[in-house]
């Protein structure tokens, strides 16, 4: 069987077509709905409407989409991103930060969809993308991608086969992702039992020292005697990433007031992690803190992980959000993380050790799955670039291609 080579724009009706620059005060209730780049996951799935944004103005009909075309990304971390409009439940439109392009009549749009889906699609829009100065993925670019395709008829039998064979692959990764949510719950379940026998309760402060950290200064961040410091990027439940540290000069006194040391509880003040916590372990010496983040450490007979595991079971139910607290910009200051009171154990080194051996074994499980679904994502992905590159022959091909 042939397959031609070409360019991906000569099998679109144009060579791309961006979309609207509007801004937030062009925004209205009804009209058309604009699909952003953030609108679109990361599977290429539109996200719930319950956050769309519509445009109430006449629009032109090359910014009116429809079925069967394919948006791509331009910018940022989200370039070569890909949507097909599969089907529309109300007319749409879409923003500048996107390219829209249209299939010929003598091109399958699924099996376009795929192809610039595909690894070797995206490396080269990856590859080009780093060695560019500005990280903005123009149409010309994307419509002169070499590209390779067969017959429509063939196009069209590689469609089908890639949209059972994807289906049954997503559908086992959305089964394990439950499997994980199912986890999640299990495991503020078990908090919330060992919250629930707690004798009596008492205010943070009077068992915690809550401290912020060091404000940071951009001067500091270059020149000799740099120190690695932790900043709210770092920290995660029960976890401090130091994968990507940091590094600014402290003097003296600030070493003695801003250091970490093992066993401190790092809670970050502010932003999407806002309230979550870890215990530093102490694995890199001579560390210190950001201001964006509390260093909490135990006064009293109660540990720094109950307060841990109280911060993780208290944003679960949103009782930073109900007391105003995160409402409009996520931020939680000292103040008033020392005012909450909190239910306190007459045993809790005893409660904090089967807590942290449960919660061990529940996201050992999680990361097995986390694992099996990265592994089946690879798998998705080989299998899309090998059908629309012509290595296997779907019409020859049996089921079970998931694995």
């Amino acid at each position: 069987m042939t397959w031609t080579e070409t360019r991906l724009k000569h099998l679109c009706v144009d060579a791309g077509q961006y979309g609207l620059n509007v801004s937030a005060l062009d925004y209205a209730s009804s009209g058309y709905r604009l699909i952003r780049i953030s609108d679109i996951n990361e599977a290429g799935q539109l996200r719930p409407h319950d956050d769309a944004i519509f445009v109430d103005a006449y629009l032109d009909p090359r910014h009116q989409l429809r079925a069967g075309d394919i948006l791509l990304a331009r910018s940022g971390a989200t370039v070569g991103r890909v949507m097909l409009i599969d089907k529309l439940e109300e007319p749409s439109t879409y923003a500048g930060y996107l390219i829209r392009f249209r299939a010929l009549p003598n091109i399958e749009p699924r099996f376009l969809a795929y192809l610039v889906s595909s690894s070797r699609f995206q490396s080269v829009i990856q590859s080009d993308a780093v060695t560019s100065t500005i990280q903005n993925f123009n149409a010309e670019r994307y419509a002169n991608i070499p590209v390779s395709v067969p017959p429509l008829g063939e196009q069209r039998r590689i469609a089908d086969f890639l949209d059972a064979e994807t289906a049954r692959i997503d559908a086992l990764a959305a089964s394990r992702r439950a499997q994980v949510m199912v986890l999640d719950e299990l495991e503020l379940a078990r908090i919330s039992e060992h919250l629930s026998t707690a004798q009596h309760t008492g205010p943070i402060y009077a068992y915690f020292d809550v401290e912020l950290g060091k404000m940071l200064n951009a001067e500091r961040a270059s020149g000799g005697n740099q120190q690695p410091y932790i900043r709210n990027a770092n920290v995660h439940w029960y976890e401090v990433d130091t994968a990507d540290m940091a590094t600014m000069t402290f003097d003296p006194g600030e070493r003695l007031r801003y250091g970490v040391q093992a066993g401190d509880l790092l809670v970050c003040e502010g932003g999407a992690g806002v309230a979550e916590a870890a215990v530093w372990d102490g694995r890199i010496p001579n560390c210190f803190y950001q201001k964006s983040l509390h260093r909490v450490r135990a006064r009293s007979h109660v540990p720094v992980e109950w307060l841990m595991y109280w911060l993780r079971y208290s944003k679960s139910i949103g009782t930073f959000e109900a007391d105003g607290n995160i409402a409009t910009i996520p931020h939680l200051t000292g103040e008033q993380l020392a005012e909450y009171r909190i239910p306190i154990p007459e045993d809790g080194h005893r409660r904090v050790a089967e807590l942290k051996a449960e919660i061990a074994t529940i996201r050992e499980t999680q990361r097995k799955m986390e694992a099996a679904n990265a592994l089946l994502a690879e798998r998705r992905q080989a299998l899309i670039t090998a059908a629309v590159t012509g290595q296997i022959d779907v019409s020859t091909t049996g089921r079970g291609a998931a694995g």
